[in-house]
């Protein structure tokens, strides 16, 4: 993975110190509210309902064990003995005290972290597939990628206080599993008719209050351009975007009002200023960032190993966790690995301090010390031998990661809500629990299959509930908290934005509400048929008839 340089790390000590000056001024009266927003926002410190929440960046998901370790120490000595793990593959603490936040910048400064661009109105972390450098159907390696748009990104002097939040994702896979139709950029590795490596760029993406999938700008642009173009996009969105109204200033709403074609020419018209300039991309400038995501010191195994169906046939819980949880490996005789963070009464994404410290110790042991947090909120170890999968299974099992969900309706992506967000109009934690534990039959969730269930407190959908094959959305009805329920969602290849069946439910409701959802899809269901399958073919209204069918009695 990579690793600072002296500039990597003279800047991030220039700016701990920065804001412990900053923060130093502001609690002692010498700087405003207003003025210390900003600054803080640029650090990754919110103030929530109850206490600050400091953001901690993970570059495209990557983590070191020593990485992690340190997490774990600094949730033990600030914090209250856990982090939560987030839909951009960061990590967040909940109970920082304020002045307290400069140590941890520096604490993570030591182990090459920051919460540089967290939040505030800038370029936020590149976020990719989970799977990246591993995946069997990559076409390339998008890490890279994702470093030469980090460093561009940071501290870019245009860009650091556009109109609104801006978030980019990079898929280098057949299969998108980052997700990038809902980003304000998303952009897909591809090879030309002559082999050549670019990439497809989708444009205007987004969730929250108004969801739009992403369009395309571009269907192939050759890869030393790509700094260049995003620049003229980053440009054009800065001079045009709204600044008058929050909630019409991403650029979603920009491509909208002026139409694909329109916001195209005016990004060709920027371009042509920019193109094959300085910002071009050069092979060795590329060689420089590529050298550090070589592959680590496989060895020569076989496909599998020769008592590997046989351990699945004595152990029914193994066999349901290497079915759900184990991925393939571009290399052969290995596996990558999901720790699940969704095991009943646990706050989905959340890891203790003893968790992190054994998933640190675990990737060590198995995955050549490195570990991914994926866009569902769960931790990966990306490089297991398959000889190794039972004795890691057994280990994650005493661990509480050995959870058999993964995709599965019980591996639920949820927001914090209301139990700690100031925006939030209703809790989520404690309906992704109830739905946790009215589910929790795990032959019955495997019969299921995949299907993919989202929670936000809030129109800002950061539980992404938009694009859930169910999604669950809280809002408020005059002081009360109440939820409502989309069908048809989907994330992937064939993304899609979920349907509001009707009225929202109570929150004592909703497990009902779902089982009746689910009733309908297992009547329906042809053999083999996923449930957004399912849904997209009989449509919204046999889920609306039965979801409200009570209210007839």
């Amino acid at each position: 993975m990579y690793q600072y340089d002296q500039h990597d790390r003279t800047l991030v000590a220039e700016r701990v110190r920065q804001f412990a000056n900053q923060t130093e001024r502001y609690l002692a009266g010498e700087l405003s509210e207003e003025q210390f927003l900003p600054l803080r926002l640029q650090n990754g410190l919110y103030i929530q309902r109850h206490a600050p929440m400091l953001r901690i960046a993970v570059p495209y998901g990557m983590i070191s064990a020593t990485q992690l370790r340190k997490i774990a120490d600094i949730t033990e000595t600030y914090d209250k003995g856990y982090a939560h793990l987030t839909t951009r593959q960061n990590i967040q603490l909940n109970w920082p005290a304020l002045e307290q936040v400069p140590d941890i910048l520096a604490e993570l400064a030591s182990v090459e972290m920051h919460a540089i661009q967290t939040s505030g109105n800038c370029i936020r972390n590149t976020t990719t597939d989970q799977f990246a450098g591993v995946a069997e159907d990559e076409i390339e390696d998008p890490r890279p990628w994702c470093e030469v748009i980090r460093q561009w990104s940071t501290f870019h002097p245009e860009f650091a206080f556009l109109p609104r939040k801006f978030k980019i994702a990079v898929n280098g896979a057949r299969e998108d599993r980052a997700a990038i139709q809902a980003h304000d950029i998303g952009l897909e590795l591809a090879r030309n008719e002559k082999d050549e490596i670019g990439f497809r760029v989708l444009v205007g993406g987004g969730l929250g209050r108004t969801p739009m999938l992403g369009t395309e700008i571009t269907p192939f642009l050759p890869w030393q351009h790509l700094l260049t173009y995003l620049d003229a996009i980053l440009r054009t969105y800065n001079r045009f975007g709204r600044r008058d109204n929050k909630y019409k200033a991403r650029i979603k709403i920009l491509v909208k009002a002026l139409g694909i074609d329109a916001f195209r020419q005016r990004v060709n018209a920027e371009w042509e200023n920019l193109k094959d300039g300085p910002g071009t991309l050069t092979e060795q400038a590329l060689a420089q960032v590529s050298h550090h995501f070589s592959d680590p010191d496989y060895e020569s195994l076989p496909t599998s190993p020769a008592n590997a169906d046989q351990q699945r046939a004595d152990n029914k819980a193994f066999d349901h966790w290497v079915t759900r949880n184990v991925s393939g490996h571009k290399r052969s005789g290995y596996a990558t690995v999901t720790l699940s963070l969704k095991s009943t009464a646990y706050a989905p994404g959340d890891i203790s301090t003893e968790q992190l410290r054994i998933a640190a110790d675990l990737s060590e042991a198995y995955s050549f010390g490195e570990l991914r947090i994926s866009h569902q909120q769960n931790l990966i170890l990306p490089d297991v031998q398959k000889a190794s999968l039972y004795a890691l299974w057994q280990a994650l099992s005493d661990a509480g990661f050995a959870t058999p969900n993964l995709g599965l309706l019980t591996d639920v992506i949820c927001c914090p809500g209301g139990d700690y967000c100031a925006l939030a109009n209703a809790k989520s934690l404690p309906v992704a629990e109830a739905i946790q534990r009215r589910f929790d039959d795990i032959d019955y969730l495997h019969d299921l299959g995949d299907l993919e269930l989202n929670i936000s407190g809030c129109m800002n959908a950061c539980g992404h509930h938009h694009i859930g094959n169910i999604g669950i959305l809280g809002v408020d009805k005059k002081g009360e908290e109440y939820y409502q329920i989309q069908i048809g969602g989907a994330s992937g290849n064939n993304a899609s934005l979920g349907k509001i069946i009707g009225p929202s439910f109570s929150r004592y409701d909703v497990p009902d509400v779902l089982e009746r959802l689910l009733n309908v899809y297992v009547e329906q269901r042809v053999d083999g048929e996923t449930f957004i399958a399912t849904s997209r073919r009989i449509g919204l209204e046999p889920f609306k008839e039965r979801a409200y069918a009570k209210k007839d009695h």
